[in-house]
């Protein structure tokens, strides 16, 4: 087994070039009950979106799944004139959320020679602290991958969901108590040791702590992608109330403070959540802070509301050099996430 010295890697940002992107086809109708026949069309035209900009690789395994999806995503990439390939990778999944079950990337950093190119992170994966079984094909994705590319891992031997981090490239991470420190996932582990975990796994210097809360229908017990993104490294884009009576806006207005109390010099942007959407009266948690960052395009998540062309106009201004792509999600946001959770990453090494 090859020893790896993290200290030699770096957490690229998402807004760094792309080799790929992986997702998980949609497999359980349990996610999207009632509508699920809607799921698999809206997932291709996401994926040949995507596709327009970079490589996608789909996680596709068992008995005809990747037949299945095939005709779905080759029609969707004709209609969108997606220029990139998208791969069916052989490796099986419970599960569409591929941000919380896939691998993390970690990039050698410039000023090193020696070593694997890239490192793989696999944490433990317990579908949100124990809430929807089985998750056990999912909690191998990240090694199966890792040894199809032949690139090592690191498994730190505590749960953590890739939606539950956010990095600027540069040192600092953002996370939420909510989930972090919720004894759901690891009971036995504090924010102390906590923090030297991710200071170790994720090599960062400061690590931002939100209080999380604030998307109602969220069952992730607050991950940050749902609330707070970095657009650059000294700016966040911090989910924000479609009104200021809303539900929400205590909560939202204390993920705020305590970033303005971190004081880490970064500048706060809003980004106003679009009004309440329901499912089978069930308030969806649509939040445009899901949005996916691919080579030279911002994938949003749209929701039929007028308030989607105000977020595109907002992510425009934060990503001055990118396309911004809407893509309805009013049918995947059913299933309690949208386009962040549903991508990982994998960072081209130069």
């Amino acid at each position: 087994m090859t020893h790896i010295n993290l200290i030699n890697y770096r957490w690229p940002a998402e807004w760094e070039p792309h080799e790929s992107t992986w997702v998980a086809w949609p497999v359980s109708e349990q996610t999207w009950p009632g509508i699920f026949e809607k799921i698999p069309p809206a997932f291709a035209q996401f994926v040949a979106e995507i596709a327009r900009f970079e490589l996608v690789n789909i996680l596709a395994g068992g008995d005809g799944v990747a037949e299945n999806a095939r005709e779905l995503v080759d029609a969707a990439c004709d209609a969108a004139a997606a220029t990139f390939d998208v791969r069916f990778v052989d490796i099986p999944v419970n599960d569409s959320w591929c941000r919380d079950h896939g691998p993390i990337f970690l990039n050698r950093r410039a000023d090193v020679t020696d070593g694997p190119s890239q490192v793989i992170v696999d944490w433990d994966y317990n579908a949100w602290g124990g809430k929807y079984p089985p998750w056990d094909l999912d909690a191998k994705v990240a090694r199966k991958v890792a040894h199809r590319l032949d690139v090592p891992t690191v498994r730190p031997g505590v749960v953590l969901e890739g939606g539950a981090i956010e990095g600027n490239g540069a040192g600092k991470l953002m996370t939420t108590e909510s989930c972090l420190l919720n004894p759901n996932r690891n009971p036995s582990v504090n924010r102390d040791a906590m923090e030297a975990l991710l200071r170790k796994h994720m090599q960062v210097d400061s690590i931002i702590w939100l209080p999380g809360h604030g998307i109602i229908g969220d069952d992730t017990d607050g991950h940050i992608d749902q609330v707070a993104r970095f657009a650059d490294e000294n700016t966040v884009l911090l989910a924000a109330p479609f009104d200021d009576d809303a539900p929400e806006a205590a909560d939202l207005r204390a993920n705020r403070n305590a970033l303005e109390l971190a004081d880490i010099g970064c500048r706060i942007v809003d980004l106003k959540m679009p009004s309440p959407k329901f499912q089978q009266e069930h308030r969806l948690p649509a939040c445009y802070c899901n949005f996916y960052i691919a080579n030279g395009a911002i994938i949003v998540p749209t929701f039929d509301d007028s308030a989607d062309d105000e977020a595109m106009q907002v992510l425009q201004a934060a990503f001055p050099q990118h396309e911004i792509v809407g893509v309805s999600a009013i049918d995947l946001v059913w299933g309690l996430g949208a386009f962040h959770c549903m991508t990982q990453q994998q960072p081209a090494f130069s």
